[in-house]
């Protein structure tokens, strides 16, 4: 496997497919540039996801975080785009970005998409006593 930036996210078969469970990937380094300024801007990726059949590939979705370093794009766009991408890459059947920008101009920047596919019904959520 390459060790430079790339578009391309990688996967692999859902060890459990007929469960559902959640996986959570933090991404602290998360780097691209202010498209106004050319400055950079850095950010902390949560993904919450249910798979179905696909899993993402950690290295792959590295690099592919990697390619955003030297591009510039406005937070909201930024991370839809990341969303639609992994979406394409693993028809998830939930997932969940959230984006947490460090500061700029005295002000953070939190993006928060979801996606739910049409046919998956969540499970019933669990209280414990």
């Amino acid at each position: 496997m390459t060790t430079t930036p790339s578009k391309q996210l990688e996967t692999f078969a859902n060890p459990q497919p007929g469960r559902n469970y959640t996986i959570r990937i933090d991404a602290p380094e998360f780097t691209c540039l202010c498209p106004k300024t050319g400055q950079p801007d850095f950010a902390t990726f949560l993904i919450e996801y249910v798979p179905d059949e696909l899993c993402v590939e950690l290295k792959s979705l590295k690099l592919y975080f990697w390619s955003y370093r030297d591009l510039g794009a406005f937070h909201e766009a930024v991370t839809n785009q990341v969303l639609d991408d992994l979406v394409a890459a693993t028809s998830p059947n939930f997932m969940r970005i959230t984006a947490k920008f460090n500061v700029r101009g005295g002000i953070y920047t939190t993006i928060v998409v979801e996606h739910r596919k049409e046919s998956w019904i969540a499970p019933e959520v669990v209280v414990l006593p």
